[in-house]
């Protein structure tokens, strides 16, 4: 999934994330234009995934 769909669809994204792991805070979560790496690189470690993984899981969503 590329950038700009996430950045379109993120807050429905967010909710599917937060219903599937609850351990996900709104501060995890936090999209901020040019921070993707940032937000990659928390949701690998909160979730234990490597980069694609988690790549896969928000495609799935």
């Amino acid at each position: 999934m590329d950038s700009l769909t996430i950045k379109g669809k993120w807050n429905e994204i967010k909710g599917k994330l937060k219903q599937k792991y609850a351990d996900l805070t709104d501060d995890d979560l936090v999209y901020a234009e040019g921070k993707e790496d940032e937000l990659y690189g928390k949701l690998q470690q909160k979730l234990g995934k490597s980069k694609d993984e988690v790549d896969k899981l928000i495609a799935e969503l």
